[in-house]
C-alpha cells in the first residue's frame, strides 16, 4: 500500500502548479521551481489550500469531460526525455479504478497523501526544505 501511495503521488508533485504553468507547457524540474509555482502567496511555505487539486484539475482537464487523460497530461509536462514515465505511466500509478484516465477523487486522493507525505513535522504546511528533502522520490 505505502508504495502504491508513493507511485500514486508522483503524479501529482509532477503536475503541482500546473495551473500557473500551462502556457508555458512545462513543468518546473527543481524542487526550488516547483515551491516557487505552488507558494502563491509568497509566504515561504506551501499550504493544503496553495497545494488543493481544483485548480489544477481545471487547468489540465481541457476538453472539460471531467477526466485527466494521457493526452492532457502530456501537453501540462511538455516533451519527455529519455528515462522519463511517460503519462500514460504516470497516469497508471493514480488510475485506481483502471480506466486509463485520472479523474477528480483520484487526483485528491492522490495530492492528499503527497501532501501528508511531505509535510514531515506536521504543522500543516510544506516548507522549502521539506520539498527538498522528499523531491526525486520516484
Amino acid at each position: 500500500m505505502a508504495v502504491f501511495v508513493l507511485r500514486a503521488t508522483v503524479l501529482c508533485l509532477a503536475l503541482a502548479g500546473a495551473s500557473d504553468i500551462c502556457s508555458a507547457q512545462a513543468v518546473p524540474t527543481t524542487a526550488s521551481g516547483r515551491f516557487e509555482v505552488l507558494d502563491r502567496n509568497g509566504d515561504g511555505v506551501v499550504s493544503k489550500l496553495e497545494y488543493n487539486s481544483d485548480a489544477l484539475f481545471s487547468a489540465i482537464d481541457t476538453d472539460r469531460n471531467n477526466r485527466i487523460s494521457a493526452q492532457e497530461l502530456q501537453a501540462i509536462l511538455g516533451e519527455q526525455f529519455d528515462g522519463m514515465p511517460s503519462a500514460q505511466d504516470r497516469i497508471l500509478y493514480a488510475d485506481s479504478n483502471s480506466d486509463g484516465e485520472i479523474d477528480d477523487e483520484e487526483l485528491r486522493r492522490g495530492i492528499e497523501a503527497r501532501f501528508r507525505e511531505l509535510d514531515a513535522n506536521k504543522d500543516g504546511n510544506v516548507d522549502l526544505p521539506e520539498l527538498k528533502s522528499r523531491f526525486g522520490w520516484y
